[in-house]
């Protein structure tokens, strides 16, 4: 499950990215993002915090900015190419707030188009008609977002 954004966000949006990533841990899923701060560090945080893994995708030739908070930080020297090796690895694409990044990744998964992708704010995509663009799942919250994936049913119960 990728979960994309700007790496300077609001605190609004960073909520969404860590309870974003705490309810994918809880449903047992590894959270692939672009590895560094705003978006991307709140959904690993709140994956880590849940006792998920991350796999952090990252621009660079070396593991320099990397997040605290990611399980397993892969250096790819692709740039923001790398963007379209996170929206390729995963099974579902949530993308929370807006930024020229965040835009490229929500094309190029909406350019796949064998996965669910979901956003959370951020900018509004149209056609040439000026109609909203088709496939985009616009959802107001983190548990709006993951059960839009389709992929999981209700998060397993907290607890002892």
């Amino acid at each position: 499950m990728a979960v994309c954004g700007p790496g300077e966000c609001t605190e609004r949006e960073r909520g969404h990215a860590r309870e974003t990533g705490r309810l994918l841990a809880r449903h047992g899923a590894v959270v692939i993002c672009g590895g560094h701060g705003g978006v991307m560090a709140a959904a690993a945080a709140g994956a880590r915090a849940a006792g998920g893994i991350v796999v952090g995708v990252l621009p660079g030739p070396d593991r320099t900015g990397a997040g605290p908070d990611l399980t397993v930080a892969l250096p790819t020297g692709l740039g923001q190419a790398r963007n379209n090796v996170i929206v390729n690895a995963a099974d579902a694409v949530i993308v929370i707030g807006g930024s020229w990044g965040t835009l490229s990744e929500l094309a190029l998964a909406m350019r796949r188009a064998a996965v669910p992708v979901v956003q959370i704010g951020g900018w509004r995509v149209h056609d040439q008609s000026g109609r909203p663009a088709r496939g985009i799942v616009h959802a107001a919250g983190a548990a709006e977002a993951v059960a839009a994936t389709g992929l999981f049913g209700p998060p397993p119960p907290t607890g002892p």
